[in-house]
């Protein structure tokens, strides 16, 4: 074959688009022992488990050191294309979950020049690698440099090296693990590696790996992280609100239907809001065309009668969004209970609690032809909008505590974001996770963020949007998605659990689970349900199942004597922040 051909060959497979999809590796092969073929197989079995994050095509790279398994979700240009990609030179294959939103500036920026293939974001991750890989202080100036959501691996044929790396805060998910024979497998999720590997790891957020390492190694650490790099920084409300809005608009890039999550409250409601300003045109080409699909979908849901459903339904009416407003029952939230486990790959319990109505939503929207929306995850983290965070004694405590949730929230709301819709085949964006809002939202003293009796959580934020909400929107009090959705819902799951879990069940809940056993019987009912889809310790380690989101322990006891006593992860556990008619009461 000619070299025209292979160059015409090149460009028929690998134009890709900006998917949420799923990516399968096993890495460290030897051609002189390893049975390849069967290996292959193996492979394409597992990431099978996984297709539907990527329904839409599937891509395998097989060669004597490595096979890289793609299966892809096409969001932007879905008329071509599948991963894994490959640079130029034919050296270089890669394969990415993810999107990459600075990729024009960051082919801008390259000191060489490199013939792009394809017209995918992720393809300047290739020159990249080329230009920085030779060390580990390139490759974290290179993973430094993306602003984007992601997780991949990337295969050197020359070497047989590779470089697996996952985004700053952990919105893409991200597995590793050795099977006996030694091989390195890496899977968008945990189910493809269960029963291959005797050891299963989260890969962390904001690191790397390499094959001269035998652990991930950090490469974000923005000065933020440390509250004397912020304290006596103002608070920049117009700084703030352009952000969220260039943040929005980054990630609005999108050929098919899309959509935004809206439960009414305060930070998908701006999420929303936004979303319908920039709706109109095409954000691909800078603006300048008119968008394809120019009428902004909305999505919400809820028992009847739920709060969600009320305040979005107001939110749509003043953006113009064409809202669907989705009603579910208890009965079938409760037989959703195993999917949802199952797919989101963790038993805590204010995850399954708010995965599973996002779930059934997701169902919901995928049936209308809906493949991404942008959702209002990050935003208490960042700004302390938990009702606990009343009680923090200063603004150095308060910062503290941002920054450990947002360390944790991979495993929190990230995992519920993207799971819950990917196992529809829809995908979740979070601009307030955005790498430059964060740097605006997290660069300023917390003590603009504190709340109080007479200052609500998140009030600088809620300032910094004065006017482009309904009032009793913007100022509305901070409601856990499984409370917002009907304070039923949460009634129902504890019901429930007392009449499936017993006692004695309950009693004997660390014989059965000596890892991280359950304390209550509707944690024991998940965990059981986790346990049908995931036998052994290996998966279990795998989750993160402690101090829950309204009252996270270690920090919250040192604020409050009081949190011992609440076992509830619901809001409404600290009855003395959680009152009605607060946000009529928004003051400075």
């Amino acid at each position: 074959m000619g070299r025209t051909s292979r160059r015409a060959l090149r460009l028929s497979l690998h134009i890709e688009s900006r998917p949420m999809c799923s990516i399968l590796a096993l890495l460290g092969l030897d051609p002189d022992r390893d049975d390849l073929p069967a290996l292959r197989k193996q492979a394409l079995r597992r990431s099978a488990l996984l297709r539907h994050r990527g329904p839409d095509w599937s891509g395998v790279y097989d060669g004597e050191r490595a096979i890289l398994v793609h299966e892809r979700l096409a969001i932007v240009d879905p008329e071509s294309g599948a991963q894994p990609l490959r640079d130029t030179a034919d050296e270089l294959v890669l394969g990415v979950n993810g999107e990459i939103y600075n990729h024009r500036q960051l082919q801008a920026g390259l000191a060489e020049p490199y013939a792009f293939a394809t017209r995918s974001d992720c393809e300047v991750l290739l020159p990249l690698f080329r230009a920085h890989g030779g060390s580990d202080a390139g490759l974290a100036r290179m993973l430094e440099s993306i602003n984007g959501i992601f997780a991949f691996v990337l295969h050197d044929r020359r070497d047989g090296g590779f470089l697996i790396a996952r985004d700053p805060i952990g919105v893409i998910p991200l597995f590793t693990g050795r099977d006996p024979g030694g091989r390195l497998w890496v899977a968008s999720e945990l189910k493809a590696l269960v029963g291959v590997c005797e050891r299963i790891e989260v890969f962390p957020p904001g690191h790397f790996l390499t094959h001269r390492h035998d652990a991930p190694v950090p490469y974000y650490r923005p000065a933020w992280r440390e509250y004397a790099h912020v304290q006596g920084v103002p608070a920049d409300g117009p700084a703030l609100r352009e952000a969220l809005s260039q943040a929005v608009h980054r990630q609005l890039m999108s050929d098919v239907p899309y959509g935004v999550l809206l439960s009414g409250g305060l930070d998908s409601s701006l999420v929303a809001a936004i979303a319908a300003r920039f709706a109109e045109h095409r954000v691909e080409d800078d603006d300048h065309s008119a968008a394809w699909w120019p009428r902004l979908h909305s999505f919400a849901i809820g028992l009847e009668g739920s709060p969600d459903l009320a305040a979005a339904r107001t939110v749509a009416d003043r953006i113009g969004s064409v809202h669907h407003g989705i009603v579910y029952t208890i009965q079938e939230g409760l037989d959703a209970l195993p999917d949802v486990i199952r797919h989101i790959e963790s038993f805590d319990v204010t995850t399954v609690r708010a995965s599973t109505p996002m779930f059934l939503l997701a169902r919901r929207i995928k049936a209308m032809g809906v493949k991404m929306v942008l959702s209002g995850e990050g935003a208490d983290e960042i700004f302390g909008g938990y009702l606990y965070f009343h009680k923090a004694p200063d603004a150095a405590e308060f910062h503290a505590e941002t920054v450990r949730k947002l360390d944790a929230l991979h495993q929190y709301d990230c995992l519920r974001a993207n799971k819950s819709m990917a196992a529809w085949g829809v995908e979740a964006r979070v601009p307030f996770l955005d790498r430059e809002f964060l740097d605006v939202a997290m660069g300023f003293d917390a003590v603009h963020k504190l709340a109080g009796p007479d200052r609500m959580e998140k009030h600088v934020l809620r300032a910094a949007f004065e006017g482009s909400l309904p009032h009793a929107i913007l100022w509305r009090q901070k409601e856990q998605f499984s409370d917002g959705v009907g304070y039923g819902w949460i009634d129902a799951l504890r019901d429930h659990a007392e009449a499936e879990v017993s006692d004695a069940d309950l009693a004997a809940a660390s014989e059965r689970f000596a890892l991280n056993p359950p304390t209550t019987k509707e944690a024991y009912l998940y965990r059981s349900l986790f346990a049908q889809a995931f036998p052994g310790d290996g998966a279990a380690s795998c989750v993160a199942a402690g101090p829950s989101i309204a009252c996270s322990t270690p920090t919250a006891l040192r604020w409050d004597a009081s949190f011992a006593d609440t076992a509830d992860p619901s809001g409404r556990a600290i009855r003395d922040v959680h009152r009605d008619g607060y946000q009529d009461r928004a003051q400075d």
